[in-house]
């Protein structure tokens, strides 16, 4: 949860797998699947990157999700599903993967308790700072969205979304965050591999300074 990696072919500087590969070897430590946007895979392109993924995601014993896909999560076996609010309900998509890791977006209190309810295993917040890389984001929250979920009891493991760079992960991890998700800061970068681990060092130096 501490490095969490969103990775399609449209967001891409580069060759995904190429990307995936030097992100993972940098300490990504969960990747989502998300193949979505203009441009975006469609059949059996689609279902050819995501294994390809996975296997280097095996390779490297870290989990790999599937974006709101639950046919294709299923399909290849994938470790988990991450849904937002407007996806099928979590409830729902419980019932149909099991015991596979489930996240939820969420920027409200009222939406992560229903997401705790409905069976989610950890909740994607944000956008906390401005995105591009997201057609559909909705309205930018601000760290203070973490911290005020953390207020109300919230304590499903939480990771922030949106605009995060390096120099932003402190101030998300010290408002409640358990770790970072990143699609641009890692898939834009020159170097994946530096990229990511200059998120992983900052993440962790945060985590130690927030821990009792």
């Amino acid at each position: 949860m501490q490095l969490y990696l969103v990775v399609g072919s449209v967001n891409c500087k580069e060759d995904p797998v190429k990307v995936m590969q030097e992100a993972l070897e940098g300490g990504v430590t969960l990747v989502q699947y998300r193949e979505k946007g203009s441009g975006s895979l469609n059949g059996a392109a689609r279902l050819e990157l995501a294994r390809q993924l996975q296997v280097l995601c095996r390779q490297a014993g870290v989990s790999f999700i599937v974006n709101d896909d639950v046919e294709l999560a299923l399909a290849i076996d994938a470790d988990g599903v991450h849904i937002g609010q407007e996806d099928e309900a979590a409830d729902s998509v419980r019932a149909r993967i099991g015991e596979r890791i489930l996240g939820v977006s969420a920027i409200t209190v009222e939406e992560a308790c229903r997401a705790i309810r409905q069976g989610a295993d950890y909740l994607g917040i944000g956008p906390i700072y401005p995105t591009s890389s997201k057609e559909d984001a909705r309205a930018v929250q601000g760290p203070q969205v973490l911290e005020r979920l953390r207020a109300e009891g919230i304590d499903l493991p939480i990771v922030g979304i949106g605009g995060i760079t390096a120099e932003r992960t402190a101030e998300v991890v010290s408002a409640g965050a358990d770790g970072v998700a990143v699609i641009s800061a890692i898939t834009q970068a020159d170097d994946a591999n530096g990229a990511a681990a200059a998120l992983k060092r900052e993440v962790l130096r945060a985590l130690r300074q927030v821990q009792p």
